[in-house]
């Protein structure tokens, strides 16, 4: 019964139908990563960059007006008061502004935290230039500790003349592997 040609080709089809599962595993498995490096390089998703601006356009438009709304979360769990010191800034596009945010550690033990910031409208988040952020480094705080967190940034006077309102948001997160920049800590 081994001649028989309709057992072989089952056989080719339960290998090639196997190939495909494992194929379709991997790729889903290679799809976070490469998603994550995508919105990284296009600022898709309103994901903004994890380090400092470099190249930040200088030439001030006075005649624009951006409105940016900033927003504090803190992810469930973590015994913090998060919040901005002020919740909208009117800027011009190409002007550096300084704003912070007070964050407290209201647990009984010391925390490490990392602040994901995001942008909407997402296409946005490419033109939102932060040369200074807390959400560089993590962020260690003992127990009751309290603090204000700079944050310095620069709307891209290529900024889509459609969008007039963006808003930055923050959700701090309880960093499961400390990293804590000790010069970062005391600001």
């Amino acid at each position: 019964m081994s001649g028989n040609p309709r057992a072989s080709t089952h056989g080719r089809l339960v290998a090639l139908l196997l190939l495909t599962v494992v194929g379709m595993f991997g790729f889903g498995f290679a799809l976070v990563p490469l998603y994550d490096v995508f919105c990284e390089v296009t600022g898709f998703g309103g994901r903004t960059s994890g380090t400092p601006a470099r190249d930040v356009e200088t030439t001030v438009d006075t005649d624009r007006l951006v409105a940016v709304e900033l927003v504090a979360n803190v992810n469930d769990g973590l015994a913090w008061d998060f919040r901005p010191a002020t919740a909208r800034i009117r800027v011009h596009p190409g002007q550096a502004y300084t704003t912070s945010f007070f964050a407290k550690n209201n647990a009984g033990r010391a925390v490490v935290g990392q602040a994901v910031p995001s942008v909407t409208p997402g296409e946005a988040a490419a033109h939102f230039k932060k040369t200074e952020c807390f959400c560089f480094t993590q962020q260690r705080f003992e127990p009751g500790e309290a603090r204000d967190m700079p944050l310095r940034f620069v709307v891209d006077p290529a900024l889509d003349e459609k969008i007039e309102v963006l808003t930055l948001s923050y959700t701090f997160f309880e960093a499961k592997t400390a990293r804590a920049d000790p010069a970062a800590a005391g600001f």
